[in-house]
């Protein structure tokens, strides 16, 4: 299937779960297919470029290996996605990759997350955590950081104080999140203070 191809598959991709699970295991019978996904989702300015998004994280929920494959391709992608159709598949993409990579039972892959890698998931997550997006994405992003900053020290002052700066400004489930992670990062400073 072409890039022309791919992209007539996806106008007939609805917001609908069930329609993108099809689509993504269409995907999934041709792996050759996810850089050119990759590609499409990069064309931000193209509607269809939010069902390559959604169809990418389908297939990701499938098996986080398929991104992995192309880890980087993807993670180069971040910086031109704006949409916020698009933003909530990345950023729920770049949270399971995090938990992935800060489990200990996460998937023996091909390529492991670099540091560029988690530098760049890094400035996208404070990008859409304090951008002008909904609730999903900040969520998402709280937990990558949250997960991130017990490798890259800066991280969890920097989250911490954008929490406590906009708490007051947040929708209700915006403050519960916030709530959360907040409480996380105290215990976890507590306990850094221990040592």
């Amino acid at each position: 299937m072409t890039k022309e191809e791919l992209k007539e598959a996806l106008n007939y991709v609805s917001a609908s779960r069930e329609n993108r699970s099809k689509m993504a295991s269409k995907i999934e019978g041709d792996p050759k297919l996810i850089p050119i996904l990759i590609e499409i989702i990069k064309d931000d300015i193209d509607p269809i470029s939010c069902k390559a998004a959604w169809v990418l994280e389908s297939l990701v929920k499938i098996n986080l290996h398929y991104i992995l494959i192309h880890i980087t391709a993807f993670i180069d992608s971040l910086k031109y996605i704006s949409l916020e159709s698009s933003v909530r598949p990345a950023s729920k993409i770049c949270q399971l990759l995090v938990i992935n990579e800060f489990s200990e039972k996460s998937i023996k892959s091909i390529q492991k997350l670099t540091k560029n890698h988690l530098n760049d998931i890094t400035e996208a997550a404070f990008d859409w955590l304090i951008g002008d997006y909904k609730v999903a994405p900040k969520a998402y992003s709280m937990t990558t950081l949250l997960l991130i900053g017990r490798r890259i020290k800066w991280i969890h002052p920097e989250l911490q104080q954008i929490l406590e700066q906009n708490y007051e400004s947040g929708s209700a489930a915006y403050k519960a999140r916030a709530r959360m992670t907040l409480k996380v990062l105290e215990k976890s400073s507590s306990f850094n203070n221990l040592r």
